[in-house]
Formats: C-alpha cells, sequence, structure tokens
C-alpha cells in the first residue's frame, strides 16, 4: 500500500495529470472558439460534477444546468447564444468531475459518443470547413506535444539525474553474460562496461538499455558499442534478449551501476544498519549514506568493486576505506576524522538448487548437496503487527502442518494467509514454541527472514534437481547426491568422514577438503555422512554418499561474497543538462519528446506482436503510484516524468480509434475526400467498437493497478 502512504506526493502527481488533461482539453476548446464553434461544456474528470463555474452565475457544486433551466425553462444547448450573452450569462460550462481519468470539450453539433447528433447552426460544429474541424480535433494533441517540448526543456535547463547507462551484476547465463564479442576478445558483458549504443542509437541512461532490449524483435540480435574501463577503444557485442520471469519483458540479465555510496532511504536503512553491526562496520562509524573509497588501499570507482574483491579474495579479508555520512558518530574514540578503515570479513557461496516443484523459472534454494538450510527471522521491523511475537534469531522449524519449510516455501506459504494469523513452530533459545503469527493484507510478517546457516539442520531436502534450470522448456531432472537416503525435514549434519561439523560454513569446508583429491583428478568421490533427525529423538545414522566428478567441481568452485551486496548502494547516476543553453535544452527537448512519441507507438507494436504483455499497461491508478516514487526524485524528475505522461496523451489520444481524436480525424479525413461525413449507422457501430475497446483497456489497466498496488509491484 505505498501508494498511501505519501499524501503530498499522490497531490502533486494528481494534479499534474489533472492539468495535462486540462491543457489537452484547452486545446481543442481555444480552437474551437477559434473556428467560432460553440462550446457547451469544457470538463475536466468524467462522471458526476463536482464543482461548476458558468460566468454570470458563478461556482456550483454540480452543475449549473438546473439554473438555466429554472431561468430560461430549457436546457442550457437550447438557449441562443445571443440570448445568453444579452443576459450576461455564458454558454460554456467549466467543469470539474469525480474520476480523474480524462476530460472533454462538448461542442454544439458534435457528440463522441452520439456521431449523429449534428447540428446545421452557424456556431455548431457540422457547419465549419472540415479543414477547421480538423484543427479542433487536432489541437488538443498538438497542445500535449508543446507542453512535452516546454517541460523537457525546464528539466533539461536544471538538469535531471537518471541511471547511468552502465552495467553493474550480469546474471548467469544471461544474454549479457554470453554476449559475442565481435571484436575477438572474451564473450560477456562485464560489471563497469558502458553502453555507448544499441544498433547505432544512442544510450544516454540505464532506461534507455531496458527499453533498447524490451522492444527489441525477437530472433533479431543487436550490436552493443561498449566502453569498457581500461580498453583503448570500445567493444562491440552482438546478443538477443529474452523475456525476464519477473519483468515479463525481453532484458539483456543486467542490473544498473551502483555507486559507492550506501542507501539511506527510509524503507531500506534498517536492513543496512542491521548488515553493519554484524560485520562490525557499524563499530567504524560506517552508517547509511557513507561512502566507500577503496579496496585494500586501491581506489574504487562503483560497488561492483566490492562484489569482485570478494570473488577473488580466496576467504580471506578485505581491508575497506569509507567516507563517513554526515552525523556518523564511531564507536572507536579514536577516529576523529570523516574517513575509516575497517576489515570486512567473507561469506561462503552455497549451491544453487534448482527444484522442479520451483515456484517459477529462476527460482532456486541455497545449499549443499540436496541439503537446504531453515528459515531465521532476521529482524521484526517497527510497525510489523509481529512486533513482541516472533524474535530476532527464532529459526522456523514449521507452519502450520508443513514440517522444515525451505525460505521459497516459506515465503509462498505465508502469502496464502493474507490478514489472518499463520501457526508456526519456532526454535528460541533452545526451545521449541508454538506461535500465531499475524499476516497482514499483502501477505507479509513484515519481518526479514535469511536462511540459517548457523544451524546446520536441513529444511525439506531437494531429491532432485532441473538438469538445464535455464532453459524455460527444459524439465529433465537429475538426482541429488542424498536423494538415495530419504531423509525427512529437521535431519541435522553432524560430521563428514569424520570431520565434526558445527554449521554450514564448517560443512562447506569439509566438503571442500574431503573432495580435493577427487577433484584433481576429475573423479568421483565417496563420503561418510553422520546425521540425526532433531524430533522425536531419532538416533544418529551414517551413510555412504557418492558425488560424481561435476558435482565435486560445483562444490570446489564455490566462492565467496561480500555480506554487503552492491544491491545495497544508491546506483550510479548522471545529470542530463543543457547547462544553461536555451537552444540546447530546446534542442534536447524536441528530441525526447520524438523519441517518446516513436516509443509509445513502439509499445502498441510489441503490444500486438506479443513480446509486451498487457500485464505491463498503467492506468491512471498506476500512474499516481509511479509518480509518487518519481516525485521522491526532485522537482525536475517530476515535470521529465509528466512530460512523458503528456507524449503519451497525445499518442493514445490521436490513435485511429472511433472515439478518441485520431478517429474523429480519420471521418474527416473521409468526408474531405469524398464530400460527404461517414454513414451515421457506421459511425455509431464504429463508435461503439471503440467505446468497447476503451472499457476492456480501463478495466485491464486498472486490474494491473490495483494488483501492482497491493502487492508492491
Amino acid at each position: 500500500m505505498e501508494l498511501l502512504s505519501n499524501t503530498s506526493n499522490i497531490a502533486l502527481i494528481v494534479i499534474g495529470f489533472g492539468l495535462l488533461i486540462a491543457i489537452h482539453e484547452f486545446g481543442h476548446f481555444i480552437a474551437a472558439r477559434w473556428a467560432g464553434i460553440r462550446v457547451e461544456s469544457f470538463a475536466v474528470g468524467m462522471g458526476p460534477t463536482v464543482l461548476a463555474y458558468r460566468r454570470g452565475l458563478g461556482v456550483r457544486f454540480g452543475s449549473t444546468a438546473p439554473d438555466i433551466k429554472t431561468r430560461y425553462g430549457a436546457d442550457p444547448e437550447k438557449i441562443p447564444t445571443a440570448e445568453l450573452h444579452a443576459d450576461g450569462v455564458g454558454e460554456t460550462e467549466y467543469s470539474l468531475r469525480l474520476l480523474p481519468i480524462g476530460g472533454f470539450v462538448r461542442m454544439k453539433g458534435q457528440e463522441d459518443i452520439d456521431p449523429s447528433n449534428t447540428s446545421d447552426a452557424i456556431d455548431g460544429y457540422g457547419s465549419k470547413p472540415v479543414w477547421k474541424r480538423m484543427i479542433v480535433v487536432s489541437a488538443g494533441v498538438i497542445m500535449n506535444m508543446i507542453t512535452a517540448v516546454i517541460l523537457f526543456v525546464v528539466a533539461f535547463m536544471v538538469g535531471v539525474k537518471f541511471e547511468a547507462p552502465m552495467i553493474g551484476a550480469v546474471s548467469l547465463d544471461s544474454p549479457a553474460a554470453t554476449a559475442r564479442n565481435l571484436d575477438g576478445g572474451t564473450n560477456g558483458l562485464m560489471p563497469g562496461d558502458q553502453i555507448d549504443s544499441i544498433n547505432g542509437d544512442p544510450m544516454t541512461t540505464f532506461a534507455d538499455i531496458q527499453i533498447g532490449a524490451a522492444m527489441s524483435h525477437p530472433d533479431n540480435e543487436l550490436i552493443l558499442q561498449v566502453t569498457r574501463p581500461g580498453s583503448a577503444t570500445p567493444l562491440q557485442f552482438q546478443l538477443d534478449p529474452i523475456k525476464d520471469n519477473n519483468s515479463g519483458l525481453r532484458s539483456f540479465g543486467v542490473t544498473p551501476a551502483r555507486s559507492g555510496t550506501l542507501a539511506d532511504q527510509e524503507e531500506i536503512a534498517p536492513l543496512i544498519e542491521n548488515l553493519l553491526i554484524k560485520s562490525g562496520l557499524s563499530a567504524a562509524g560506517v552508517k547509511p549514506g557513507s561512502t566507500l573509497t577503496a579496496i585494500n588501499g586501491v581506489p574504487i570507482a562503483n560497488a561492483e568493486a566490492l562484489d569482485l574483491a570478494f570473488e577473488q579474495s580466496n576467504g580471506k579479508p578485505v581491508l575497506t576505506t569509507w567516507s563517513l555520512a554526515p552525523n556518523s558518530t564511531p564507536l572507536v574514540s579514536a577516529i576523529t576524522t570523516n574517513t575509516t578503515t575497517a576489515p570486512l570479513s567473507p561469506e561462503p557461496n552455497f549451491e544453487k538448487l534448482f527444484s522442479p516443484d520451483s515456484i517459477s523459472l529462476g527460482e532456486y534454494d541455497l545449499g549443499l548437496m540436496g541439503f537446504t538450510p531453515l528459515v531465521r527471522i532476521d529482524s521484526v521491523q517497527k510497525n510489523s503487527p509481529n512486533q513482541g511475537i516472533l524474535q530476532v534469531g527464532d529459526i522456523v522449524l514449521a507452519i502450520q502442518d508443513r514440517s522444515g519449510p525451505r525460505l521459497g516455501e516459506f515465503r509462498s506459504l505465508i502469502q496464502t494467509y493474507a490478514n489472518r494469523a499463520v501457526q508456526l513452530q519456532i526454535l528460541r533459545d533452545g526451545k521449541t514454541l508454538p506461535i500465531n503469527a499475524r499476516v497482514d493484507r499483502q501477505g507479509r510478517l513484515d519481518v526479514l527472514v535469511v536462511p540459517a546457516w548457523n544451524m546446520l539442520v536441513s529444511a525439506r531436502v531437494i531429491d532432485r534437481v532441473l538438469e538445464n534450470p535455464r532453459d524455460p522448456k527444459a524439465t529433465q531432472t537429475v538426482a541429488t547426491p542424498i536423494a538415495p537416503l530419504e531423509l525427512r525435514p529437521l535431519t541435522k549434519i553432524i560430521s563428514v568422514n569424520d570431520i565434526a561439523l558445527t554449521d554450514w560454513a564448517s560443512m562447506r569446508a569439509a566438503l571442500w577438503v574431503t573432495t580435493a583429491d577427487a577433484f584433481g583428478k576429475n573423479t568421483s568421490a565417496t563420503l561418510n555422512i553422520s546425521f540425526q533427525n532433531i524430533q522425536a529423538n531419532s538416533p544418529v545414522k551414517s551413510a555412504v554418499i557418492t558425488l560424481g566428478a561435476a558435482e565435486i567441481n560445483d562444490i570446489q568452485k564455490l566462492g565467496w561474497s561480500s555480506p554487503l551486496s552492491s544491491a545495497l548502494f544508491e546506483p550510479q547516476m548522471i545529470t542530463r543538462s543543457a547547462n544553461d543553453n536555451p537552444v540546447l535544452a530546446a534542442t534536447m527537448g524536441f528530441t525526447e519528446t520524438k523519441k517518446l512519441a516513436v516509443l509509445t507507438w513502439l509499445t502498441l507494436d510489441r503490444l500486438a506482436r506479443g513480446t509486451v504483455g498487457v500485464e505491463q499497461l498503467r492506468g491512471p491508478v498506476g500512474i499516481v503510484q509511479v509518480g509518487t516514487r518519481v516525485a521522491d526524485r526532485g522537482m525536475t524528475y517530476l515535470l521529465f516524468f509528466l512530460a512523458m505522461i503528456s507524449v503519451n496523451l497525445a499518442v493514445l489520444n490521436f490513435l485511429p480509434l472511433p472515439i478518441v481524436d485520431g478517429g474523429l480525424f480519420l471521418f474527416l479525413l473521409y468526408e474531405g475526400c469524398f464530400r460527404r461525413p461517414p454513414n451515421v449507422r457506421f459511425q455509431n457501430a464504429a463508435t461503439l467498437v471503440g467505446l468497447a475497446f476503451l472499457g476492456s483497456l480501463f478495466v485491464v489497466t486498472f486490474y494491473n493497478d490495483v494488483v501492482r498496488l497491493f502487492t508492491g509491484g
């Protein structure tokens, strides 16, 4: 319910959206007045009238029509303009309607939903030449395009911050990871690569990169020009984006580069503070907003350098240097400067186990050989309904009658209890306790859950994994090494080849040592594992398992990662600015307007082709939801966003569909060519089709908006 939590931002977006609609309708209004057409109504919004103004009558709650009828004995549109003017009363009612989803200008003799309602009066719509009516119909679109250019110019004169067109993380086996280097070098894009162009089109922001992938033709590979640190000349890569299961759009499989500054937004700061305390950085004065400046004494440009340093650390601590955030207070009194240096210990990586019963493609559980960790409560949010019910360190043994849920299972099961209580069995301070936890409307406990790496007890083991998890059509599975043991959930692993184990890290280390010889010889290995189910006083058992050469290779190549993910750092930003040059700002404004107009048409084309799903569409609620996030980024980005919406309004209003401006323009083209308007029955039928289409579109976008609103999408 993020949308409902920021009233000022909602107000800004609703007002801005309403102004864009008002400007569109004002275009029709002034064109109609210029053409000598009587304007009966100028409305912002749809539905019942909330407020209305008419010259001579003033402001009213509700419509002014009853007042006119009382005074003249007839509806306003039936009173001659001259008679109204003689009494000082205006012919136009200006109104604000209840639903902020559109607007309209109703002219004499012109009804969008009733083409048969015409008038031959001298001030009627139908009495004017076709060319004048074309200007009236297209004036709203023209006003929206002019508004967009002006908003872009203002934004670029001040400067607008965007995520840089630079790559952060590259997903394993993604199109980016396997991109072919056309210059003969190493294949694959890398963190820190800056994408300069796609098929010759310049990339100025990371959003341009995402759009380039999303709007690409399937099976039509793209050519990317890339600037890579350390390379004297730009590189060229060829790749074909694939559909991302999370976004539903074609994607390269990359994230934006991150700066060295830790995020300090309210919603993520508690998580970062918790990690800083655990890592020991908090004692050195590091807090959200602090900036990582060097690793092992070497200056760094972005947070991805931290990930790389830990990948190459061989398990040894990394020395980090930080520029402290304002008002940081180190716990070590000797620290008096605004910089600090502190070691950061790596965390061991574990195997990604892709189970065939995963919720969706790409989801996996972390573990070893099929063993997976239990779920641990890492923090409880301030406003969580489970304050005082769940505690940090609680380990989940069961949810309802599901024993030993894995992390992914736990999250999905919790969602099924939205707005209800759910019974958990937890381990707290060595004691097993039943807990009735509360799930909010969004299907969340409002707690942070993590794998219980500190307790070497397995959740539900994974017996089989997908052989090719990256192929959405592949269903072939292979057995995990522990599958023959048919272990139950809550199995404690005690030793491997008589090496006593204490936690998951010690198990990984034991597996690494006991398979090292076989790894060197590229052969299989047998291991003796001791285990015990922690329920019902089960006896300790032992079993021999066999690891194949490929499985040993996976274990031996497990690396190390940073306790601070690069995703916790602020994005690497650039500022697009005209540097106080109004001519350049105007050029940038026109260019951006043209680009957005083409992109809107391209989106419609991709919707028709199926490469962009209807679930990507947003309606007014969705625009407000996105807009509230945009408003947090500052006024210039808000202006940029409104300019984008203005272009979209212009393009969508000029689609060749009955009831919108583009459809009316087509009817006028027909009338201009054949010296008569289209048959009224045809116009009525086309209008009904247009209404049905727009109604369906409204239902789809409203559904999408509500789903996003309640799921945080």
